[in-house]
């Protein structure tokens, strides 16, 4: 194994153009933590000269940006026009705005919403507007403005003389408690505002609708369980674990990192995607920062699962073995752990070991350039796109994409219109993009893990996560030397 490392290194300080075998490892790391800076899409693939020879393709398997699987370089092509993320949704959401599409101040916003309430308190319209107002508006004001701002039209109402506008603003107020009550839970200066709301009702003879806006209820009801929390691992079957995982077939390990990666996913909340919006990166927000420490930490291991082997023969088939998980990840559209995986198998401390290559057979390799092309950043991840928006059921997206996606929309639309409007379009369009991964979390994979292996695997990912490489290192290799370490 050393001397295979002296003198594949040789060959890769000889051949520096290898470096772009590190393409997929930046959606793990560089991505996921700078991209909410980036608000340019990299259309064009790397140059790297792909060569004619079997041998020089086979040593550049990944170029910088573009991989070997396209069929043609991207300089070849000819070069479409392709309209961005942002134009794109802004067209969309025109088509349903209807007035809101040119803005609309908070105002007029908050009294649409208003009138989407019957004199009986019933929805009389859609409640896609009533979702992006009390939602969205956090990017722009706080919580406690918005209601004081619905206190001001209910007053301007009762100087009106109009009871029916009164009610329906505290139908409004209604439909937000019940629907987000967790907002009002969170954060006790909502509650107090509501109070004092209450009182100023009782001041101006509107006491029968107070009991309209109790929030006593909220903190005897137990927290909503999400479909990550419906998923259980099996702990009645005992059986035998082992860091090397060499007793594990490829599919039941592709099932049981979907079930960690899908627990991770699901604890991220709409609010969550929201602060990252407002934050561009990952400061201030756990929940987000360690679903990523948990793909780096899958890539990381993936790497010393293959690198730990004594020699080019066991490697080879770790290598191999990896790539039939990433098969099964593939077939369970867990593109996010897909990506971790291909991206540790196509990572320079892999690919650059020209040994362990000649023992992986063609079939094999012919896979893991499918893979790369799937997973290419070339024309903003056009591949990935196209095979994610086919998936129907269950999936995992590859969450570097999607926030880099939200980075830019915000980006490129203004919040205001007129420096008066609230841009209604931008709203809407960060909305639908945020509610669709959070409807995701309602679909549960379809697997039984087992309780022992889940705790094992999760403790190496977070380990490596977290630089602690050397100790996962280290009882790999005593247990490569001891086929009765085992664990229980």
């Amino acid at each position: 194994m050393v001397s295979e490392h002296s003198r594949d290194r040789a060959r890769y300080d000889k051949h520096s153009v290898r470096a772009g075998m590190d393409s997929l490892v930046g959606p793990l790391v560089a991505q996921y933590l700078s991209m909410g800076y980036q608000t340019k899409e990299n259309d064009q693939c790397g140059n790297t000269n792909l060569g004619t020879s079997g041998k020089e393709k086979e040593n550049t398997r990944l170029s910088p940006g573009c991989l070997p699987g396209s069929k043609a370089s991207s300089h070849l092509r000819p070069q479409r026009n392709r309209p961005s993320l942002a134009q794109i949704t802004q067209v969309k959401v025109m088509m349903s705005l209807g007035q809101f599409s040119k803005g609309a101040s908070w105002e007029e916003l908050l009294q649409a919403c208003v009138q989407s309430f019957d004199a009986e308190g019933s929805l009389c319209r859609s409640n896609h507007l009533l979702q992006i107002t009390l939602t969205m508006h956090r990017l722009l004001m706080s919580s406690s403005d918005l209601l004081e701002k619905l206190i001001t039209l209910f007053k301007s109402a009762v100087e009106n003389e109009s009871p029916t506008e009164c009610q329906k603003i505290c139908y409004f107020i209604r439909y937000w408690i019940r629907e987000f009550w967790t907002m009002f839970r969170l954060h006790n200066s909502l509650s107090d505002t509501i109070e004092r709301f209450q009182d100023l009702m009782r001041e101006q003879g509107q006491e029968r609708l107070c009991p309209l806006l109790e929030t006593k209820w909220i903190n005897d009801r137990d927290w909503s369980r999400k479909a990550s929390q419906r998923i259980k691992a099996n702990s009645s079957k005992k059986r035998k674990v082992s860091l090397l995982f060499d007793h594990l077939e490829p599919e039941e390990l592709a099932e049981h990192l979907t079930y960690l990666e899908f627990k991770s996913f699901c604890r991220i909340s709409f609010a969550d995607y929201q602060n990252y919006i407002r934050s561009g990166c990952m400061k201030e927000n756990p929940l987000m920062e360690r679903s990523i420490a948990l793909c780096n930490g899958i890539s990381q291991w993936v790497q010393l699962m293959v690198l730990s082997r004594p020699t080019a023969q066991l490697r080879a088939e770790v290598f191999t073995k990896f790539i039939h998980v990433a098969q099964h990840l593939h077939q369970m559209h867990n593109f996010n752990t897909l990506m971790a995986v291909v991206g540790g198998l196509c990572h320079s401390s892999i690919s650059r070991l020209k040994d362990t290559s000649s023992h992986v057979p063609s079939e094999v390799t012919k896979v893991l350039n499918e893979m790369t092309e799937l997973l290419s950043s070339c024309r903003n991840y056009d591949n990935y796109r196209q095979a994610y928006s086919r998936c129907t059921g269950f999936k995992i997206p590859i969450l570097g994409v999607h926030l880099k996606d939200l980075i830019s929309v915000n980006e490129a639309m203004s919040d205001y219109v007129d420096e008066t409007k609230v841009n209604v379009q931008k709203l809407q369009a960060l909305y639908n993009h945020i509610n669709e991964l959070i409807q995701l979390q309602q679909i549960p994979p379809r697997l039984d893990a087992n309780k022992d292996l889940v705790h094992l695997l999760t403790v190496s990912a977070w380990l490596l996560a977290y630089g602690y490489i050397y100790i996962v290192l280290v009882l790999i290799l005593l247990i490569s030397f001891s086929t009765d370490f085992l664990f229980y």
